[in-house]
C-alpha cells in the first residue's frame, strides 16, 4: 500500500529539523577551522603582502577547490588505503617535512615587496596547482578533512559527501580571504627592509609552531 502523501512530508520535515542542527555545527566547524592560524593561511598572510589580493587569487581558489576535492576523495574511501599501508603515511609526514622546511627557506629568503623585478623574478605566489596539491602534504588540512568526515558527513553517500565538501569550501574561502586582506594591509606598516625580515622570520617561526603542533 502507497504511504500517504501527509507522512511523507512528515517524515521529510523531521528528518530536515534533525539535520538543521547537524549543518550549523558543521557550518561552525569549517568556520573556525578555516579561519584559525595554519600553514595555509601563514602562506596567505605572506603572499597579500609580497604580492597583493589579486595575484593571491589562484592560491586561494586553489586552497578551497583542493581541499574539496581532498574531502570527496578521502570520504569516498582513500583514507583506507592509508589505514592498510601505514607506511604510506609515513612517507607523506617525511614528503610535508621536507615541504615545509622548503616553504620557511623560501620565507627567510623572500625579498620586500618592493623590491626590484630582477630581484623578485625568482619570488612568485604560489599558484592554483600548487596550492591544492599543498593540500596533501598540510597536517591541518588532513585533521580538517577526517574531522569534518567522521563527525559530521552522514555515512558513506556521494550526495551527501559532495554537498558537505561543497559547504565547507563555500565557508573557506571568504576565511582564507581574511588573512589575505590583512597580508596587503601590512604592506603600508612594512615599509623598512629590517621589517620585512623580522616578518618572515616570524612567519617562519608560526609556521613550523604549527607544522608542529
Amino acid at each position: 500500500m502507497a504511504t500517504p502523501l501527509y507522512l511523507i512530508r512528515f517524515h521529510y520535515q523531521e528528518r530536515m529539523i534533525m539535520l538543521t542542527p547537524s549543518l550549523l555545527a558543521f557550518a561552525l566547524f569549517a568556520f573556525v577551522t578555516s579561519i584559525t592560524p595554519g600553514p595555509n593561511n601563514l602562506m596567505l598572510l605572506t603572499s597579500g603582502l609580497r604580492f597583493g589580493f589579486r595575484k593571491s587569487l589562484p592560491h586561494m581558489l586553489g586552497i578551497s577547490i583542493g581541499f574539496f576535492a581532498m574531502v570527496v576523495i578521502l570520504g569516498t574511501g582513500a583514507s583506507v588505503i592509508f589505514e592498510r599501508f601505514p607506511r604510506l603515511m609515513q612517507w607523506m609526514h617525511g614528503l610535508s617535512l621536507v615541504y615545509f622546511a622548503w616553504l620557511a627557506w623560501g620565507l627567510l629568503t623572500a625579498p620586500p615587496a618592493d623590491a626590484p623585478a630582477e630581484t623578485t623574478a625568482q619570488h612568485r605566489p604560489l599558484g592554483f596547482w600548487g596550492a591544492a596539491a599543498f593540500q596533501w602534504v598540510n597536517p591541518k588540512a588532513w585533521l580538517m578533512a577526517l574531522g569534518a568526515i567522521s563527525a559530521y558527513i552522514p555515512g558513506s553517500n556521494l550526495l551527501a559527501l559532495t554537498v558537505f565538501a561543497g559547504i565547507f569550501a563555500l565557508i573557506n574561502f571568504p576565511s582564507i580571504a581574511v588573512w589575505v586582506l590583512a597580508g596587503t594591509r601590512l604592506q603600508t606598516l612594512l615599509t623598512r627592509p629590517r621589517h620585512h625580515r623580522c616578518f618572515n622570520g616570524a612567519m617562519v617561526l608560526l609556521l613550523v609552531i604549527s607544522v608542529v603542533y
